[in-house]
């Protein structure tokens, strides 16, 4: 068996990595996203605002399942409220462990 004098690549590298004002518009994009995020977390505040309520609400006349469908709500809103404060940080934490694979 017979091995070649250089090294073998195997992948090609394109050179490809995000650069900002390469298409227009990007600033237009990020307001869009930004609005978005806003109404996300303001529509988190009122289903924990309702299902805070519920929960109150079925603890105080006794209905279980109105008790439990308010922590449930509850708790669904408190995980959406930090996957929309952590948006950002979690794509750049996941986007620089990406530019590290070779």
């Amino acid at each position: 068996m017979s091995f070649p004098d250089r090294p073998l690549h195997l992948a090609y590298d394109p050179g490809i990595s995000p650069k900002g004002g390469g298409l227009p518009g990007l600033d237009v994009l990020k307001t869009v996203v930004s609005s978005i995020n806003l109404f996300g977390i303001v529509a988190v505040v009122g289903a924990l605002a309702v299902s805070l309520g519920v929960w109150a609400w079925g603890h105080h006349s006794g209905g279980h399942q109105a008790e439990a469908n308010g922590k449930k709500g509850a708790v669904v809103a408190a995980g959406a409220a930090l996957g929309l404060g952590a948006a950002n940080g979690i794509v750049m934490f996941f986007s620089a462990l990406g530019s590290q694979v070779r």
